[in-house]
């Protein structure tokens, strides 16, 4: 049997979200419970891929190596906690260049699942924006709405009959999962 997969959006998911953006690694802070959440998804055997959008860096925000560099501060972070992150893919795009990869698009996601050969269908993405849920519905995983980051407005813009899933917070929805697997 192949080993389990769950995407995760970063900002708002893992990490606390910034109106201004996360522009260095100090900046980068993560939620609570969200290393231990990813540390227990990787004892239960799940390989986790980050999938997300960094406008930042198109509107000049900060650089492609300042990026990088606060990834590797995230992925030593989990490492500590007993975490593996298997990969992260991200659209360095600003919104206005309508490019294939930032979500709700779905070039993250497919460039994800050729590289890790999954199905969608037993996949799901974690976010906390209608961007992430759309590009989840899209692929055909199940997105899973988190109320960290923007998840409690976005929860508020769904119609009342929704169907997502919804979690006060990442390591919420990990105790579940890790619980019922």
């Amino acid at each position: 049997m192949t080993q389990p997969f769950i995407l995760l959006d970063r900002d708002g998911v893992i990490n606390h979200e910034s109106i201004g953006y996360i522009r260095s690694v100090d900046d980068w802070q993560p939620l609570p419970g969200s290393l231990s959440a990813i540390a227990q998804l990787t004892q239960a055997g799940f390989r986790i891929c980050v999938l997300t959008n960094q406008s930042g860096i198109g509107r000049g925000y900060y650089s492609l190596a300042t990026m990088h560099a606060i990834h590797q501060h995230m992925i030593r972070l989990v490492e500590q906690h007993g975490g593996l992150i298997t990969d992260i893919y991200f659209c360095p795009h600003a919104p206005e260049e309508k490019c294939a990869c930032r979500k709700p698009a779905i070039g993250m996601f497919l460039q994800c699942q050729r590289e890790h050969g999954f199905e969608f269908s037993q996949v799901s993405f974690v976010g906390d924006k209608l961007s992430d849920l759309i590009a989840g519905d899209t692929v055909g995983a199940q997105s899973i709405l988190v109320e960290t980051g923007y998840g409690k407005k976005t929860l508020a813009s769904l119609p009342q009959s929704h169907s997502y899933p919804v979690f006060a917070d990442l390591y919420a929805h990990v105790k579940q999962l890790v619980k019922t697997e």
